[in-house]
């Protein structure tokens, strides 16, 4: 050893036991997070199970739906052209020998069936009951199916008035939730507190308890069978919506507010220039919130609309589509019904998932 070493410093016992803490907390929280991820995973998965039998569901046909041992994922049976142009079905037929062939059937019989090898075209005895073999299936998309549901649904019509419902109703409830909440969090009025807390109150009461007094006063003013029970109460604000927007709008510094108020800004400006520019990812998932809504709601279309077919919406359209092909072998067809459904607010959401996250975290609907 030479003078300029420098000798290593045994390392004490307090030191070691410090070292090997850490790890085994490392150790731990590694464990720890594996398990809370594939306990997440296992509860989307239970969740995305429906969306996945639809999605499959909606490519198949009724000769697959209703066959035995049919592959889960939409097929249909293998088929073999002959030399003399005729089509026989491919079977998976097992051999003596333990083996399992694919074989179209040519000949069936009770006990002895006779088979062509598609590979060689040369026939094989079998001997069996050619019944209880299985067919062999490959992979084929039913794309058909949607252009029938779209012919025999009146798609267009029916995605024409949700979204109009829809879209009329996002402005009024985006717009009138904006306006309340503005007044809750910025002005000073008497007894505030507890007009807030009536407000919130009204979230408590379900929709069926005030569903025949709101068609009495429909029906008495003639808008049953018209979409004004559907669009214009949402121009008279909503507790759940306030409720989001006034959390979010309490966040915001006054100072902004009050340096407006000095260059002449009225309460309209303020709100107009000031609160809604910072307030907009709140007020985009409170948006998409309503619209999601307003898509997917079928009990007022059906109560309000009933005997006016020109003016259904898309779940109403959707649910007597269903009572008319479910029963019929034709569940494929419902399945691919719903999943066009689906496409206008997954694209949605798709193209609005970062502003609708931060809303959402941001406005306190996570905690």
């Amino acid at each position: 050893m030479t003078d300029d070493a420098v000798p290593l410093k045994p390392m004490s016992l307090a030191e070691a036991k410090q070292r090997r803490s850490s790890r085994t907390r490392t150790v731990r929280f590694g464990i720890s997070r594996l398990g809370l991820t594939l306990f997440t995973a296992s509860l989307a998965m239970i969740f995305l199970l429906p969306l996945a039998y639809m999605l499959l569901t909606s490519a198949k046909d009724s000769a697959q739906t209703t066959a035995l041992n049919a592959p889960l994922w939409p097929a249909s049976p293998q088929m073999y052209a002959a030399a003399d142009g005729q089509t026989y079905t491919v079977y998976e037929v097992p051999m003596p020998d333990g083996s399992v062939q694919t074989l179209a059937l040519e000949k069936p019989t009770r006990l002895v069936s006779t088979f062509i090898d598609p590979n060689t075209g040369q026939e094989i005895t079998w001997k069996g009951n050619w019944r209880s073999l299985s067919p062999a299936w490959k992979l084929d998309i039913k794309l058909d199916n949607f252009t029938q549901v779209l012919s025999v649904l009146n798609f267009p019509l029916l995605l024409g008035n949700t979204l109009i419902i829809a879209i009329l109703g996002t402005i009024g409830a985006v717009t009138s939730a904006v306006v309340v909440a503005f007044g809750f969090a910025r002005f000073r009025i008497p007894g505030k507190n507890g007009l807030f807390l009536v407000m919130i109150m009204t979230i408590m009461l379900p929709f069926q308890v005030l569903l025949i007094p709101q068609y009495i006063g429909f029906k008495a003013i003639g808008w049953t069978g018209t979409w004004l029970p559907l669009i214009v109460p949402h121009f008279f604000a909503n507790a759940y919506n306030v409720f989001l927007l006034r959390q979010y709008f309490l966040t915001l510094p006054r100072e902004l507010d009050q340096a407006a108020q000095v260059d002449g800004a009225s309460p309209l400006r303020i709100l107009w220039s000031v609160i809604v520019p910072q307030a907009w990812p709140a007020i985009i998932a409170i948006a998409l919130f309503h619209f999601f809504f307003t898509w997917n709601d079928f009990f007022a279309p059906l109560v309000y609309l009933s005997g006016h077919p020109e003016l259904a919406t898309m779940t109403v359209g959707l649910q007597a589509f269903s009572a008319v092909y479910s029963g019929s072998g034709s569940g494929f067809l419902t399945q691919a019904a719903a999943l066009l459904a689906l496409i206008v607010p997954v694209v949605i959401f798709f193209f609005a998932q970062r502003v609708f996250m931060r809303g959402v975290v941001i406005s306190g609907v996570e905690k």
